[in-house]
């Protein structure tokens, strides 16, 4: 008979990290445990284990949480041990409670060990008390175990930490005074029963503390989540980078573009439960829809806005009540003068920003509160007899933040300049490398400090010293308040000096590139700081160059994300400072109408997108002549804007009028003459004209071939157009043979999981559909899908056009529901990024409906 082991821990698999913690206590003060996670090997029988375990075990330990209680399974396991010792004079049944739950029946009537909000060591202590034969009275307090445990492996993480998934970029604050109303408020709301989405709205004044509160619960109540998610709300970019941000966590993407992975995340939150989002300094409630799951967790929200109704009652965020506020600027100045900080606290009105940089600035400069009430007093007044600047900011942030910043200026000039600049980005996560790796670009002070590590490790300190600046490992974060002060205590020229500097520094970092993956996760950690240049260069009404440029680059990084409409604003928002900067009649006019006609065409606007193309030729002819190769790139966008219109022959003339020009120019054999050979195909294949396609094809494949060599992904391109018109003749197998070489040399060039491969695979899908693979069809397809989810998210055009294909193989399978549903993801995401008027969008409607006819 098997050795008999002193407890069974019973528990749902949402407590396993609890369940773990507890037997590894148990065992490591000389019990016994048998616990499913270190007992139970795969293979075996659970049932039968389970039975095996309340026999083997003298004591029954439910780890009781709601999870416990709603779970059908473990019900079995406590009521065997109440039916041993139903009086419970045995002790066999002892109940360890880890999270708020209700008992009732039979459980309500067992004492239990309450570790509920208790920190690890008085959690040790109670379990362990908890579980002693007799009366147990301590002769001290139990002190926390420094030495190492005597097992080999680590202990499991106390489940009163962050869960496995959590992105809080902030300390818990050692100073955070007073709210315990409010943090009760928040508690209550998101505690309660239900699988409703529950809301917690927390608004006031700019630096009353909200975000403060909202960090406070999540330190206070994190292990009651197993997924924490903080969101910078302030704008839709930065709230769909973070959204995004989670899906790798959930195993759902590795790389993509902000909103692209909406629908998946939601989806996945909606299908789970103990997890918590904060939606950190939002708008308004319309900016969060897409972004909320459908019940089965919590939200935070942060607001200036009292207008949330619609979701929840909101709280008011008050200042901080007189003796509160006195409290903390004694515990954070270090000054214990009681009279002298009530006296200024009342003088800062309790408001927390206040009183942070004044005790900050207290301690930095080993004053006391009574000076500074002194000198808070000057300068307040100063201020007042100023003219305000037009915000909304108290003018007790703009006194303190002035006292502040100015012993800044004194002790370290390098620490204020940096200080100016960092108010022109984005708030959060500004890295340290966009000052440190370009220097140049830099104002003369600061340029010297980041080239000498020691200098600049004193510059962040001084940020740091006077509390203007959250340092992380690796950047700076801002008080968006606090910026909008630094931004208008400055004179205008010196706001456009340091604006200018923002722009050259993010134009030298950006190097976002469509075809060089490499790029796109620094440009998109940069993109919201560049949004935020750009918004200031709007408000200071700056058009010059770098800014044109700026606005170009992040418009055509968003046009290749998929996200053409924010694109459109942007390369307008170019074109039109382009115009201002050089004059309507300006190569770099036509180009920057090439690009914004390039986001219109595919937008679907292809009237317009033909408006920008011919105006970038009437530019580039009556600036270079008619025959200069920037008339070609201008007719060949032309030509294919006119190709999707529908009007062939005019689209046919400008292809043949740029492949003229660039013979002439260039000569028949070079590069550029074969990407006109391969656009004009495009026409001709259009057309009917199969074979004048083919031509085109194999000159444009012999031109790449010879100047580049044979595993170029130019020749690529001509190979993969040469197998799409060998399919339409009817040369299936000289297509599938063309279509496989271009896709070698894209994997070898490029990557297995790159774009232009997953061209290749939906070409070559096609072309063994045609032949009658339609397994090879489905898988090549399939893996084409997978590489663009990957690379660009679940919501790109891209991806709709992937999963028209696969619906065309699987109707062909006779999975009729499989082709239905490929074609209805692919109807949402053309509606969503094209709208109802897009060619592709009405090509889906159309299969799709011709798939519901067959039902």
């Amino acid at each position: 008979m098997a050795e008999k082991k002193d407890f069974f821990i019973s528990y749902n698999k949402a407590d396993k990290a609890w369940a773990e913690w507890i037997a590894w206590q148990l065992e490591a003060a000389g019990y016994t445990t048998i616990i499913q996670a270190w007992d139970f090997r795969p293979g075996s029988n659970w049932v039968l284990q389970m039975d095996k375990a309340i026999k083997q075990a003298r004591r029954i330990m439910p780890v009781l949480s709601s999870f416990f209680l709603e779970a059908l399974y473990t019900q079995p396991e406590w009521a065997a041990g109440f039916a041993l010792d139903p009086t419970g004079e045995k002790g066999i049944l002892v109940p360890a409670r880890v999270g708020q739950c209700d008992l009732d029946g039979l459980l309500a009537q067992i004492v239990y060990v309450d570790l509920v909000d208790l920190n690890e060591p008085d959690a040790k202590n109670a379990l362990l008390n908890g579980v002693k034969d007799g009366r147990f009275k301590p002769s001290e307090p139990v002190p926390f175990p420094s030495g190492a445990s005597p097992a080999k492996t680590p202990a499991p993480r106390f489940p009163n930490t962050a869960g496995p998934i959590w992105n809080v970029p902030h300390q818990r604050n050692p100073r955070f005074t007073g709210r315990r109303e409010l943090l009760a408020a928040v508690k209550k709301v998101l505690g309660r029963k239900g699988k409703a989405l529950k809301f917690a709205v927390l608004y006031g004044l700019g630096g009353v503390g909200k975000t403060q509160i909202a960090l406070q619960y999540l330190h206070d109540r994190q292990k009651d989540y197993s997924l924490v998610w903080w969101l910078r709300a302030e704008n839709s970019t930065t709230l769909g980078l973070d959204f995004t941000a989670l899906a790798p966590k959930l195993g759902l993407s590795t790389d993509a573009a902000p909103q692209d992975v909406t629908r998946a995340v939601r989806r996945w939150l909606e299908t789970n439960q103990g997890w918590l989002l904060v939606f950190d300094n939002a708008e308004k409630p319309e900016d969060l829809g897409e972004y909320l799951p459908q019940g089965n967790g919590g939200v935070i929200i942060t607001s200036r806005n009292s207008s949330w109704r619609s979701l929840a009652e909101p709280m008011k965020v008050q200042e901080l009540p007189p003796e509160e506020a006195e409290a903390f600027l004694v515990e954070r100045s270090g000054d214990k003068d009681r009279e002298a900080a009530r006296a200024l606290a009342k003088e800062l009105g309790g408001l927390p920003l206040a009183l942070e940089q004044a005790g900050a600035y207290i301690e930095a400069c080993g004053s006391s509160c009574a000076k500074y009430f002194k000198l808070f007093r000057v300068r307040r007044q100063e201020l007042l007899e100023s003219a305000k600047p037009a915000t909304d900011y108290p003018d007790t942030v703009a006194t303190t933040w002035k006292i502040s910043f100015e012993s800044l200026r004194k002790e370290c000039p390098e620490a204020a300049d940096l200080m100016e600049l960092c108010a022109f980005f984005a708030p959060e996560a500004i890295p340290f490398d966009l000052f440190t790796e370009h220097p140049d670009h830099l104002p003369g002070s600061l340029k010297a400090a980041v080239k000498d590590p020691l200098q600049w490790n004193e510059t962040i300190r001084g940020l740091k010293r006077y509390s203007l600046a959250e340092v992380a490992q690796d950047s700076l974060s801002f008080h968006r308040l606090v910026q909008m002060v630094v931004r208008n205590g400055m004179k205008p020229a010196a706001r456009k000096r340091r604006l200018a500097a923002v722009v050259r520094v993010v134009n030298a970092a950006y190097g976002f590139k469509d075809d060089d993956l490499e790029t796109w996760p620094r440009a998109t950690q940069l993109l919201p700081h560049g949004l935020a240049a750009a918004e200031h260069s709007r408000v200071e009404q700056v058009d010059d160059g770098p800014t044109a440029r700026l606005l170009n680059n992040m418009g055509m990084h968003l046009r290749t994300l998929g996200r053409f409409s924010e694109a459109e604003t942007l390369l307008g928002r170019a074109l039109t400072m382009a115009e201002k900067v050089y004059g309507p009649d300006h190569p770099t006019v036509a180009t920057r109408l090439n690009n914004l006609g390039s986001v219109l065409w595919a937008l679907g606007h292809l009237n317009g997108a033909k408006v920008n193309f011919e105006r970038a030729q009437r530019i580039d002819e009556k600036v270079s002549g008619p025959d200069h190769p920037a008339v070609a790139t201008d007719l060949n966008n032309l030509g294919l804007a006119l190709k999707d219109l529908g009007d062939l022959e005019g689209a046919k003339a400008n292809c043949e009028r740029a492949l003229k020009i660039d013979e002439k120019v260039y000569g028949p054999d070079h590069p550029a003459v074969a990407t006109d050979l391969n656009n004009l195909g495009l026409v001709l294949q259009d057309l009917g004209d199969l074979e004048g396609a083919k031509a085109n094809y194999e000159k444009a494949l012999q031109i790449n071939e010879k100047a580049y060599g044979p595993w170029d992904p130019r020749v690529g391109i001509a190979l993969s157009n040469l197998g799409s018109v060998l399919k339409d003749l009817g040369d299936l197998e000289g297509a599938k043979a063309n279509i496989e070489r271009a896709l070698k040399i894209d994997e070898k060039v490029y990557g297995p999981d790159h774009p232009a491969v997953a061209t290749d695979l939906n070409n070559l899908g096609l072309a063994l559909k045609d032949l009658g693979d339609l397994e090879g069809a489905k898988a090549n397809l399939e893996r084409a899908l997978r590489i663009d989810e990957k690379v660009y998210g679940p919501e790109h055009p891209a991806v709709a056009t992937d999963l028209n294909n696969v619906g065309t193989v699987l109707l062909d399978l006779g999975d009729l529901k499989g082709a239905k549903a490929n074609c209805e993801r692919a109807l949402a995401i053309l509606r969503a990024c094209l709208g109802d008027d897009h060619p592709k969008t009405k090509l889906v409607l159309k299969n799709l409906k011709s798939l519901e006819s067959q039902e």
